[in-house]
């Protein structure tokens, strides 16, 4: 029997102007970032800390990382989707799904970044 566990270690979303997708998520969620080079590719990790559940991933510009609305879906964790969303659209985001609840689990959103990312949100029901 296998143990359980949480599939998913890391992320990295692509973007095709780090420096401005610094600023777009440092405005939405107060992230700070730190900037490494790997493989060739700019990276900007997010913030990890080894207690705490959940992963960490990286902005990332380079040849094989092109932006899409059509991909893989993140969801960041958020107190108040209304304020985030607000937050999204001031710094030059779009909304792709409005709040909508997810019954007991809680709400949900979709935007898109600075590079043309569909990123999805998710709000506690507690």
């Amino acid at each position: 029997m296998k143990d359980k566990y949480n599939p998913v270690v890391y992320f990295e979303i692509p973007v095709s102007n780090i420096d401005r997708a610094i600023k777009f998520y440092k405005s939405v969620f107060n992230f700070t970032f730190e900037r490494e080079v790997i493989d060739k590719n700019e990276m900007a990790l997010f913030p990890f800390a080894e207690e705490s559940s959940g992963i960490s991933g990286a902005l990332a510009k380079g040849e094989i990382y092109k932006p899409t609305n059509d991909g893989v879906v993140i969801y960041f964790k958020t107190e108040n989707i209304d304020k985030t969303l607000k937050i999204v659209i001031e710094n030059g985001g779009q909304m792709l799904y409005p709040k909508t609840s997810n019954e007991e689990l809680g709400f949900v959103a979709e935007f898109e970044d600075s590079e043309g990312n569909r990123i999805a949100l998710h709000q506690s029901s507690n």
